[in-house]
């Protein structure tokens, strides 16, 4: 079997520790110590993520989705695939050193989807759009970490709590998406999602095809 070789490492703002950026023939992977957060080979969840999201938005007229993440570009590229010409896709992400692994290393894995005219590079904590804009966007997903049991950065915990998702609310268009990728199940927050004023659904999808792990999707609706 071929060795892992290390690529890059990335140093995470506010004490989130560092990345690992590793290659091992043509599959990628990016380490936080010793927890994997993402692979190339392992994006089912990923895709998932922008599929049902975008599903609940179908047929708005120019939609305006936030990503907060950028990883490996799966759910950006599944959200592209999903939406028309007039769509507007915010992708928020906390280290440049991942804005340019993306234009660099992992520039086959992205396929160009950075250079997308709907696609425009926040490069910052994605709580600083959520929180600064009202009404804004129809669906925001978050990828942010391991899911509300942030494991990288502190910080993200904030994202989770009733503050930060009524925050999400209020940057919410009518009947907009808040939906959360999570590498295990949290009965605690689906209870926090509805008393912040969602209507919950969970899904559980395979991170790849009918194997590997089985990770969770909440489909958070904005309630009126």
């Amino acid at each position: 079997m071929l060795p892992w070789i290390e690529l890059d490492t990335a140093t995470v703002p506010g004490n989130g520790g560092e990345l690992r950026l590793k290659r091992r023939g043509e599959e990628f992977s990016i380490m936080a110590g010793a927890t994997e957060l993402m692979n190339s080979r392992l994006y089912g969840s990923e895709e998932a993520l922008a599929r049902l999201s975008c599903e609940k938005i179908r047929g708005r007229a120019a939609p305006h989705v936030l990503i907060g993440g950028l990883g490996m570009g799966f759910t950006l590229r599944a959200a592209l695939a999903e939406l028309g010409d007039d769509a507007h896709i915010t992708v928020a992400e906390l280290v440049p050193a991942v804005v340019a692994w993306a234009r660099g290393p992992l520039a086959p894995v992205f396929a160009g989807s950075l250079d997308d005219p709907r696609v425009r590079i926040h490069e910052g904590d994605v709580g600083g759009p959520i929180g600064t804009r009202e009404n804004t966007f129809d669906a925001i997903l978050l990828d942010v970490d391991n899911g509300p049991e942030g494991l990288t950065r502190a910080a993200n915990d904030g994202l989770y709590s009733l503050a930060g998702l009524a925050a999400a609310r209020r940057a919410l268009t009518p009947a907009g998406v808040l939906a959360v990728w999570s590498s295990e199940p949290n009965p605690a927050f689906t209870k926090r999602l509805r008393g912040a004023g969602f209507a919950v659904e969970e899904a559980r999808v395979r991170a790849r095809g009918k194997r590997g792990a089985r990770h969770v999707i909440w489909i958070a609706v904005k309630n009126d």
